[in-house]
């Protein structure tokens, strides 16, 4: 497809972070720059040292291929690349490609003149796989609180994370996470599901418009946040669940090492049952 008219208009050289000209042009619809050039290396890279730990590993198995971080008894120091050196070379290139990812939508955004809303919103990802590989690591003095690199390794730490903490889903934070997943989806799908019905009417009706919308919620609930309200709340209420998410993980652990029913107990206690 040719080049759209409009597309004239961003791809113009300017907007960079860092660089400058060097890498401020396009390969076909794609934008490189210099966090582009980062982003492909470290991307490269740590594929190549995923293949490496699956080929110095008992199995090709995809289900069962496993990088695991170092023993805990390595504490915070570097590993051998065979007993854990490997996942923290992959993670620090994890860590290079999602943030050079990030750096390089904010100069594209810069070029389109538009807010930062796409990678702020990617940010909270990135914060959710820091959390877990860096920060809870740290706050716990060992990398081997990692997640491993595998897929059913990886399910099973989740697993036996969980039942570390007994029911897990009694932390408070996990309780609110959830909860804003759910609404997410609910507000999403009513969203979704009066533009659908809005633009697709009965044959022989006419397409609604926005006033239709927000008379059906008016009805309906009470009130209408307007289309750009339920985009911004359709932003809200992802990230909330995100942040939500790297807070229950971080907290248990560092600051809570019981079993998460116990927490429970200050409801028990209240004067209000005496």
């Amino acid at each position: 497809m040719a080049m759209l008219d409009f597309e004239k208009k961003y791809r113009v050289r300017g907007g960079t972070l860092l660089g400058g000209d060097l890498f401020d042009f396009w390969v076909g619809p794609f934008y490189v720059g210099l966090f582009g050039v980062l982003t492909a290396f470290f991307s490269i890279l740590g594929t190549a040292l995923l293949v490496y730990g699956a080929a110095i590993g008992p199995t090709w198995n995809l289900w069962r291929i496993n990088v695991a971080p170092p023993d805990l008894s390595y504490g915070l120091a570097l590993a051998p690349m065979a007993e854990g050196g490997l996942w923290q070379v992959i993670t620090i290139c994890a860590v290079g490609a999602f943030v050079t990812w990030a750096l390089r939508e904010v100069e594209i955004c810069r070029k389109l003149g538009m807010g930062l809303h796409v990678p702020i919103a990617f940010s909270f990802a990135i914060l959710a796989f820091v959390t877990l590989n860096v920060v809870r690591p740290v706050l716990l003095g060992a990398w081997g609180h990692g997640f491993p690199y595998g897929i059913l390794s990886h399910l099973d730490w989740v697993s036996n994370v969980g039942y570390q903490y007994l029911h897990f889903h009694y932390n408070p934070a996990h309780m609110i996470a959830i909860t804003f997943f759910f609404t997410t989806t609910l507000a999403l799908a009513l969203h979704g599901g009066l533009v659908l019905s809005a633009t697709n009417p009965a044959k022989g009706e006419p397409v609604k418009l926005a006033e239709h919308e927000n008379s059906v919620f008016r009805d309906t609930v009470g009130y209408s946040v307007g289309p750009l309200g339920i985009h911004r709340v359709g932003l809200f209420l992802p990230l909330a669940a995100v942040f939500f998410s790297a807070v229950c993980i971080v907290i248990s652990g560092p600051f809570w090492t019981r079993g998460w029913p116990e927490w429970w107990t200050w409801w028990l206690d209240l004067p209000i049952w005496s």
